[in-house]
């Protein structure tokens, strides 16, 4: 979460939003969030991964990194699912998909 964090401002610039979630207590989450600068939601359950799209692990009774990109109507335009600590968006990238997409709206 730290590199969107350090990107925060230029998603900002551009219109985008970030929002994370976990299954962690909420003073875990504080612990982690402090340094952060967007909203971390806390004690998601299975029920709320079910709504979002999220691949629940059941040996370990958690979600795993799913990530989305949502259009402002909510539609998905992206996503990323992972069951190890590979393979996830890389802020950067993310942050120049959001910079391509901006150009071709002008």
């Amino acid at each position: 979460m730290a590199g969107y964090e350090e990107r925060r401002e230029a998603f900002k610039e551009l219109g985008v939003s970030i929002i994370a979630g976990t299954v962690d207590s909420e003073e875990k989450t504080l612990e982690v969030a402090k340094d952060l600068g967007f909203p971390v939601a806390y004690g998601m359950t299975r029920e709320m991964g079910d709504k979002i799209g999220a691949w629940w692990e059941e040996r370990r009774d958690h979600i795993q990194p799913s990530e989305f990109m949502l259009r402002q109507d909510g539609r998905v335009m992206g996503s990323t699912y992972s069951n190890v600590p590979i393979g996830r968006m890389d802020p950067e990238e993310a942050l120049n998909l959001m910079k391509f997409l901006a150009s071709r709206r002008s």
